[in-house]
């Protein structure tokens, strides 16, 4: 095994736009959101904002398979992948996560919560990087990666455009209050059957209702992601988080 300290020409681009696309997952999954409001439309994005920030409280892990489809402003093209997702939030500790993504290549974004790695293995390279560096250098977009940051202080909610998709299940549109050059604004589709099941009980009843997030840069780009198969609380391992560098790989130390 070799070390390295600086990020080849072939690993840079892929880190680059993983980096990126990192916050759709962090803002979707780990974010906490409270909002209040005295009118009957005010009312309702409570319930919306309460269903997504009451499951995130009662979610322990997280298990899915998700598509995604990144559109480049620059290039006036689409890429489409895909892969599994696993997300741990320990008790008094920073979220873990996992993604493994199968399309278009092969690769694998793993944080114990408080290192990142990166490995592409076509490469024969995994970046290893603090994850409370990047998040402190990413701004207020990568802050929720670890579930430390409150959407309410950080972010304008309201619905997206009549606050439904054709499907009946709600859209948030959530703009930041800070300028950051990786989130222009974020959408959260929420489920129908979370939100009703929140307001028949008066509680969440799921504790991930994210069925699409989409991400938004200040320079065009936007990146989509599909949830399914989602599967919650299942008491996932915390070795899942944690990544042995294969043997012939060249670590490469950010």
């Amino acid at each position: 095994m070799t070390v390295s300290c600086k990020l080849s020409t072939s690993l840079a681009g892929p880190v680059l736009r993983i980096v990126r696309r990192l916050p759709c997952f962090a803002l979707a999954l780990l974010g906490a959101i409270w909002l209040t409001g005295a009118t009957a439309a005010a009312a309702e994005l409570d319930d919306v904002v309460a269903t997504l920030e009451q499951g995130y409280a009662i979610l322990e892990d997280v298990q899915a398979s998700f598509v995604q489809r990144a559109a480049i402003a620059s290039l006036k093209r689409e890429e489409k992948g895909g892969g599994e997702m696993l997300i741990k939030r320990p008790q008094n500790a920073p979220a873990m996560f996992r993604f493994d993504y199968t399309k278009p290549q092969k690769q694998q974004i793993i944080s114990n919560g408080k290192t990142l790695w990166f490995y592409v293995p076509d490469n024969q390279q995994v970046m290893v990087t603090n994850l409370n560096g990047l998040m402190e250098n990413s701004g207020v977009s990568m802050n929720y990666l670890t579930g430390l940051g409150h959407v309410s202080r950080d972010f304008s909610i309201a619905f997206a455009g009549d606050g439904k998709d054709s499907k009946g299940n709600y859209v948030l549109q959530l703009t930041p209050k800070k300028k950051s050059q990786l989130l222009a604004r974020l959408q959260l589709t929420i489920k129908a059957e979370a939100v009703e099941g929140y307001l028949r009980e008066g509680k969440a009843v799921d504790p991930f209702p994210v069925l699409t997030s989409v991400v938004h840069d200040q320079a065009g780009n936007r990146t989509t992601l599909e949830f399914h198969k989602i599967r919650v609380n299942k008491g996932l391992s915390g070795s899942l988080f944690q990544f042995r560098v294969p043997s012939g790989v060249e670590v490469i130390k950010q």
